[in-house]
């Protein structure tokens, strides 16, 4: 399809966005649940209480279930602390509110509750804990597109979904936050992860899981943390395995802070609200919040820190986060690693969640590509830009595909913050890791006006979520999208099984090796097909170039 075609305009993705949030809010229980003295759903038993759920068509749901203590007050930038027991039977039927932001409604710092999907109570099911993405500062496991009914019954797994803390709450750094406990001051929302990992390892038996089969998964900045958690000293006994999707790789100065940078973030942030960095742990929330926004707000040359630019991600904190992934070993897990095949259409295309116009003609578009270049570098010479679009016009004439200004600055966008890094650490891993990687291609393509698939896309089909009314004008509910979501989830559920990733009409799947065909394309009309990584001829010019990370 092409940009030209003309349909009735679906939903976009920010009318998406605000319906469903509305939708969060208005199914988000209080900040403190209260214990029910009698339950009519199912009831288990975990670590800290009896709950009760319900059943979701062939499954059993439980939602709003404490992983955590509340991060507030006194506990705000601490170490998570576990859940407070309950007596009696504790009501499990509604999320919880999302992570305190300014996106969802209803949105709270009392936010750490998980949600399982099970097909049973009893068994010993492979577990697949889901973390969302959302730049870490948006999003939350509640979200619908992350229902886990669909993967749950049709993969025979526990699926589970949670909230950690976003923005300034979860992923900055300073020594004046030190946790007297834990002598952690940094990464407040990988801790959260962690806690929760440690959590389903205690609990996973009592939703009919196997505590010693747990996989990882996430999208974006949840397959970001996904990897991180993997080379954690203490999640090697927790996770067996990790699926990493449209991964937002930590690194300077685009996709994180400098530790000078996130400590001069929270002095600024005391300063206008005239505390001091302690402070903060109990200044007004929503003061907080906006400071930091502030602080990362318009193009990144005119801010007033240097780090950061595109995202602010985990912090180089020598303990949760010991350097970046560059510069860390890969993880000894078994890998399943995803990318879309046109990332960028998220960020250009309609429904963007940052919208701009779309360049036109040759002056727009070298100031397009200049302001991509610049979320990875201080100053970009013009001669970078004409070198990058040269680069891409002559990929695009040898592989036959569209070279207008709108793809171009697509292309580029996508592959420079997520399509290169994740390929590039696959074909790492497949030099000197020591477990199975395999690699995807994800290239179903979504209906006009929007184009290409977009990061983000294969949270649709993983889930199933693709069918919702608000989705499938974009994404598709025809046969073929059923039956690609349905692969999707054959190959993930396999590969929680600790098989390679199989499905029905799915060719054997190989370990990637570079130079040889190994990756599997899914979408379009063939379903799958095992082959080469598309478009790789795009991603010399980062290599080349020498923009971002050297992997």
């Amino acid at each position: 399809m092409t940009h030209a075609e003309t349909h009735d305009a679906p939903p976009t993705r920010r009318t998406v966005i605000a319906g469903t949030a509305l939708a969060l809010a208005a199914a988000a229980v209080p900040a403190v649940a209260s214990a029910a003295s009698s339950a009519a759903g199912p009831v288990t038993r975990t670590t800290a209480g009896r709950i009760a759920g319900e059943r979701a068509g062939r499954t059993v749901v439980f939602r709003g279930v404490p992983y955590a203590q509340a991060p507030t007050g006194a506990l705000r930038f601490s170490s998570p602390r576990p859940p407070r027991p309950w007596r009696g039977v504790r009501d499990a039927t509604r999320f919880a509110p999302p992570s305190y932001q300014s996106v969802m409604p209803g949105s709270s710092e009392d936010s750490l509750y998980a949600n399982i999907w099970t097909p049973d109570l009893k068994g010993s099911r492979p577990v697949m804990v889901y973390i969302h993405g959302g730049g870490w500062f948006v999003g939350a496991g509640s979200h619908p597109l992350y229902d886990g009914q669909r993967p749950a019954d049709r993969g025979d797994m526990v699926v589970i979904t949670f909230n950690y803390r976003l923005g300034a709450f979860g992923w900055g750094l300073h020594e004046d936050l030190t946790d007297p406990a834990t002598g952690s001051f940094a990464n407040w929302g990988l801790q959260d992860q962690a806690a929760l990992l440690h959590w389903v390892r205690a609990n996973a038996a009592a939703f009919g899981g196997d505590p010693d089969n747990i996989t990882v998964c996430g999208t974006s900045a949840g397959g970001s943390s996904a990897w991180q958690l993997s080379l954690l000293p203490e999640m090697r006994t927790v996770i067996r395995r990790i699926v990493a999707i449209s991964t937002a790789h930590a690194w300077t100065p685009a996709v994180g802070l400098t530790a000078a940078d996130a400590t001069e973030t929270y002095e600024r942030i005391a300063h206008r609200l005239g505390t001091t960095v302690p402070g903060l742990r109990h200044a007004d929330a929503a003061s907080v919040k906006d400071a930091w926004e502030a602080l990362f707000s318009g193009p990144p040359e005119k801010r007033a820190l240097g780090s950061g630019r595109e995202y602010q991600g985990p912090v180089v904190d020598g303990r949760w986060m010991p350097a970046f992934d560059h510069e860390r070993p890969t993880p000894g897990v078994p890998v399943l690693s995803v990318h879309t095949r046109m990332e960028g259409s998220f960020f250009t295309g309609p429904g963007s969640p940052t919208p701009q116009p779309a360049p036109t003609d040759e002056t727009e578009l070298r100031t397009a590509v200049r302001n991509v270049l610049l979320k990875g570098v201080p100053e970009v010479p013009g001669t970078l830009v004409e070198r990058c679009l040269a680069d891409y016009r002559e990929a695009a004439a040898a592989d036959g595909l569209p070279d207008d200004p709108l793809t171009l600055w697509t292309e580029i966008w996508g592959d420079g913050l997520f399509r290169r890094p994740v390929v590039r650490f696959a074909e790492r891993h497949a030099r000197i890791g020591t477990s199975p990687l395999y690699v995807m291609d994800f290239g179903h393509p979504v209906y006009p006006p929007h184009f290409g698939t977009p990061h983000e896309a294969t949270s649709r089909f993983l889930f199933g979520t693709h069918r919702l009314p608000e989705e499938a004008p974009v994404y598709g509910d025809g046969p073929l999208e059923r039956r690609i979501s349905d692969t999707f989830i054959d190959l993930v559920s396999s590969f929680a099984r600790g098989q390679a990733p199989a499905a029905p009409g799915v060719d054997p799947w190989p370990v990637f090796a570079p130079g040889r065909p190994s990756a599997l394309v899914l979408g379009g009309p063939d379903v799958a097909r095992i082959g080469d990584i598309p478009k790789s001829r795009q991603l010399r010019f980062w290599d080349e170039a020498g923009w971002g990370p050297r992997i």
